[in-house]
């Protein structure tokens, strides 16, 4: 799909939400060959009207090159022309400047990174990290009692649960030839400290590995669909190449070894309040190290992503005393301070209190 039609579909998301009618449209998409049966069952089962056509709006964008204007025929076809002429409009309006800095990679030419004998050249990751040897100094911790003594637990979420609830890892190393993309190397050692770091946490760890984009799916529906009623929280780690879009409140996607994109928001969906009631109000956690998606980094075949590598001792520092959010500000200073070129790592908070982890 060209980038002029996708475009179009975020423009018009919000009307195509409020109005259109996707009853008759199933039967249709499925014939002209836009979604097979069983992902039009998953966009049916995404809950009330409004809820499937978001996600089939976000779903299109992946279906190829004939997808746009296969959309508005069968929009014509079931009487809602007034929905593809709207679309047609957005398509040849001139794109609005944008505001935000340009993201795009550069190669980065440091004297001091082309002596690294184990960086794979020109590694593009979405979150990058600051490497060990020149991590800036952090202030020494304070004393353990005196952050846990300000907790409110009106500002707080609630983590008493043992264990506080279920991580997933969805890690990605090993890609078919026709995706075109790259092994992973390294991955495997990012996954291992996360393991290590969330079982500590008081985390039941579950890992699957070298996933397509299909069984990635099902893994997060297979995990949204279990009782969480006991449990405090779930978190979402994702390792795996990457893509970019222009959405801002959801930056891009993430590949399964088939090449197929899954996008972020369409996973994040999967554990709204109507997906999984048994989450309702408590905190969803995801992290996603995902090559590619517009911003330079590096990682390292022995040693891992330097996000990883800087998340886990930042956990190991500070989970006991700080809340997640502080957290990640450390995190973000860490990588911002390397090289010559700022990198700054995504952080997407949606969350209403305070989380700190349960450390025994």
């Amino acid at each position: 799909m060209e980038e002029q039609q996708r475009r179009a579909l975020r423009r018009g998301r919000a009307r195509l939400v409020a109005a259109l009618r996707v009853e008759p449209l199933w039967d249709p998409l499925e014939q002209r060959g836009l979604f097979t049966r069983p992902m039009l069952e998953e966009l049916q089962s995404a809950g009330s009207r409004g809820e499937q056509a978001r996600q089939l709006i976000i779903d299109l964008e992946t279906r190829g090159k004939q997808a746009f204007p296969a959309f508005l025929s069968i929009l014509r076809d079931t009487g809602q022309g007034d929905l593809a002429e709207m679309l047609i409009q957005e398509c040849e309006a001139r794109p609005v400047p944008a505001q935000l800095p340009d993201l795009r990679p550069v190669e980065l030419e440091l004297r001091e990174e082309k002596q690294r004998k184990n960086v794979t050249p020109r590694e593009r990751l979405s979150i990058p990290v600051q490497a060990e040897s020149e991590r800036p100094r952090m202030p020494p911790v304070p004393a353990r009692a005196s952050a846990v003594d300000k907790r409110s637990h009106d500002q707080d979420y609630e983590m008493k649960a043992d264990p506080c609830g279920h991580c997933l890892i969805l890690n990605n190393v090993n890609f078919s030839r026709d995706s075109g993309l790259s092994t992973r190397e390294g991955s495997d050692i990012d996954c291992e400290k996360l393991e290590r770091r969330f079982k500590a946490l008081r985390f039941t760890v579950l890992t699957r590995r070298d996933l397509k984009a299909q069984e990635m799916v099902l893994e997060l529906l297979k995990l949204s669909r279990q009782d969480h009623s006991a449990l405090d929280c779930c978190i979402v780690i994702i390792l795996s190449h990457g893509c970019q879009t222009s959405h801002i409140q959801f930056p891009g996607g993430v590949y399964g070894t088939d090449g197929k994109p899954i996008p972020i928001e369409k996973i994040v969906n999967y554990f709204n309040g109507s997906n999984c009631p048994s989450l309702r109000g408590k905190p969803k956690l995801f992290f996603i190290q995902a090559c590619g998606g517009g911003f330079v980094s590096w990682r390292e075949k022995s040693s891992g992503s330097w996000y990883v590598e800087t998340l886990d001792s930042v956990l190991e520092q500070y989970a006991h005393l700080e809340d997640l959010l502080s957290m990640l500000v450390r995190v973000a200073h860490a990588v911002s301070a390397k090289g010559r070129y700022k990198q700054m790592p995504g952080c997407f908070n949606f969350l209403r209190k305070k989380f700190f982890f349960m450390c025994h």
